[in-house]
Protein backbone atom coordinates (compact mmCIF):
# COMPACT_ATOMS: atom_id res chain seq x y z
CA UNK A 1 0.00 0.00 0.00
CA UNK A 2 1.60 3.46 -1.06
CA UNK A 3 0.72 6.77 1.10
CA UNK A 4 -0.48 9.47 -0.24
CA UNK A 5 1.32 12.54 0.58
CA UNK A 6 -1.16 15.55 2.37
CA UNK A 7 -0.85 19.10 2.27
CA UNK A 8 -2.63 21.75 4.35
CA UNK A 9 -4.62 23.42 2.02
CA UNK A 10 -6.19 26.63 3.02
CA UNK A 11 -10.32 26.73 2.06
CA UNK A 12 -10.64 30.23 1.69
CA UNK A 13 -7.45 30.62 0.44
CA UNK A 14 -4.45 32.55 2.46
CA UNK A 15 -4.22 35.37 -0.04
CA UNK A 16 -7.84 35.77 -0.28
CA UNK A 17 -8.33 36.13 3.45
CA UNK A 18 -5.61 38.23 3.65
CA UNK A 19 -6.71 40.69 0.99
CA UNK A 20 -10.12 40.92 2.78
CA UNK A 21 -8.32 41.48 5.96
CA UNK A 22 -6.24 44.15 4.78
CA UNK A 23 -9.26 45.79 3.13
CA UNK A 24 -11.37 45.58 6.38
CA UNK A 25 -8.86 47.08 8.11
CA UNK A 26 -8.04 49.84 5.45
CA UNK A 27 -4.25 49.51 6.16
CA UNK A 28 -1.67 47.01 5.67
CA UNK A 29 -1.14 43.88 7.67
CA UNK A 30 1.80 44.38 9.88
CA UNK A 31 3.50 40.86 9.73
CA UNK A 32 2.40 39.75 13.34
CA UNK A 33 -1.52 39.82 11.85
CA UNK A 34 -0.28 37.74 8.64
CA UNK A 35 0.91 35.24 10.86
CA UNK A 36 -2.21 34.90 13.14
CA UNK A 37 -4.30 35.51 10.50
CA UNK A 38 -2.22 32.12 9.00
CA UNK A 39 -2.75 30.61 11.95
CA UNK A 40 -6.47 31.09 12.20
CA UNK A 41 -7.28 30.07 9.03
CA UNK A 42 -9.48 27.31 8.30
CA UNK A 43 -7.58 24.50 6.21
CA UNK A 44 -8.44 20.65 5.58
CA UNK A 45 -5.60 18.17 4.57
CA UNK A 46 -5.70 16.68 1.05
CA UNK A 47 -3.35 15.23 -1.30
CA UNK A 48 -1.64 17.28 -3.54
CA UNK A 49 -3.87 15.98 -6.47
CA UNK A 50 -6.79 16.91 -5.25
CA UNK A 51 -5.29 20.91 -4.36
CA UNK A 52 -3.52 21.03 -7.42
CA UNK A 53 -7.54 20.57 -8.91
CA UNK A 54 -8.55 22.72 -6.96
CA UNK A 55 -5.95 25.68 -7.74
CA UNK A 56 -7.04 24.76 -11.29
CA UNK A 57 -10.36 25.74 -10.75
CA UNK A 58 -9.63 28.53 -8.78
CA UNK A 59 -7.52 29.89 -11.69
CA UNK A 60 -4.35 30.67 -9.44
CA UNK A 61 -2.17 28.60 -6.85
CA UNK A 62 -2.40 30.20 -3.15
CA UNK A 63 0.41 31.81 -1.18
CA UNK A 64 2.77 29.49 0.46
CA UNK A 65 2.04 28.99 4.51
CA UNK A 66 5.46 28.95 5.36
CA UNK A 67 6.39 31.80 3.62
CA UNK A 68 3.11 33.78 3.41
CA UNK A 69 4.57 37.24 5.08
CA UNK A 70 7.20 37.35 2.33
CA UNK A 71 4.95 36.00 -0.15
CA UNK A 72 1.81 38.58 1.00
CA UNK A 73 4.21 41.46 0.67
CA UNK A 74 5.19 40.34 -3.20
CA UNK A 75 1.56 39.89 -3.77
CA UNK A 76 -0.47 42.39 -2.24
CA UNK A 77 -0.25 45.66 -4.29
CA UNK A 78 -1.42 43.96 -7.36
CA UNK A 79 -3.95 42.34 -5.94
CA UNK A 80 -5.28 46.18 -4.57
CA UNK A 81 -4.68 47.27 -7.87
CA UNK A 82 -6.32 44.64 -9.62
CA UNK A 83 -9.29 45.07 -6.63
CA UNK A 84 -9.15 48.73 -7.58
CA UNK A 85 -9.94 48.31 -11.14
CA UNK A 86 -12.63 45.71 -10.66
CA UNK A 87 -14.63 48.39 -8.64
CA UNK A 88 -14.11 51.08 -11.49
CA UNK A 89 -16.20 48.19 -13.93
CA UNK A 90 -18.29 47.46 -11.25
Amino acid sequence: MSEERLILYFMPSLVATLLNRECAKGAPLTEEEVLAIRGAAPCVATPVDVAAKVDQERGYTDIDAENCWAEWQAIREDLHRSAAQDEKKA
